[in-house]
């Protein structure tokens, strides 16, 4: 993965010190930016593989700049915050973030999860693997996913998900199988952020598929694809 470049957008100098050491020893080449406003000319014209996003960075909050990359780019984003309420957690998802991240946190913590999402991002597929189930149609190689014969317009971990149920109709996943088929690792208490992922995937197929749910609950349990 040496060739990959990742953008850290966190202005404290330490923590983006830090972050920036251990993901260059892992093979990255790395950018660093301390203010919202930079941000998304640099991912226009640097096109980076994964943004880790501070929430409270100065001129334009995370949120916002979420909100704006995601009109233009599937792009990995991790969000970074010392917030850890649950509403947080989930206007960052419902908003595009693939995964979020609580100060304090461990550097190779990190690590593993930029590893993960790339690997999942990155694979390579061939040009005619392409899952179809009654009116959805995903293509593994060039990451698009169609309902009805419109395109979804998925964060990388939302195609995972879909691209997960589509394959095992009818099966019951629970979260933690969830989270460490589609993310590649699992943490204490992040099975729950499947939820976010889910929620969202629901409201975007159901803009195409009004009144039908295909992706059911397996209440205390997990999620599975019924068409």
């Amino acid at each position: 993965m040496s060739n990959e470049h990742l953008l850290i957008v966190e202005d404290e100098p330490d923590i983006a010190q830090i972050l920036r050491d251990y993901l260059i020893r892992e093979g990255y080449r790395v950018s660093l930016l301390d203010r919202g406003d930079q941000v998304l000319d640099f991912v226009k014209k640097e096109t980076p593989s994964m943004i880790l996003l501070d929430i409270m960075i100065p001129y334009v909050d995370g949120k916002t700049i979420c909100r704006e990359i995601r009109k233009f780019s599937d792009v990995p984003i991790v969000m970074i915050t010392a917030r850890v309420e649950e509403v947080d957690r989930i206007i960052g998802f419902e908003l595009g973030a693939d995964d979020y991240i609580c100060k304090p946190f461990s550097p190779r913590e990190v690590v593993v999860r930029v590893n993960a999402v790339l690997r999942r991002t990155l694979k390579k597929t061939s040009d005619d693997e392409v899952l179809s189930a009654g009116p959805i149609q995903l293509n593994r190689a060039s990451r698009i996913a169609m309902v009805e014969g419109n395109e979804l317009n998925l964060t990388p971990s939302e195609f995972e998900i879909l691209s997960l149920l589509i394959g095992s109709l009818n099966r019951v996943f629970s979260r933690t199988q969830l989270i460490e088929n589609v993310q590649g690792y699992n943490f204490d208490g992040y099975e729950r952020t499947i939820d976010f992922h889910i929620k969202n995937l629901r409201k975007k197929i159901a803009i195409f598929l009004p009144g039908e749910k295909i992706i059911q609950s397996a209440y205390g349990f997990g999620y599975k694809m019924v068409l």
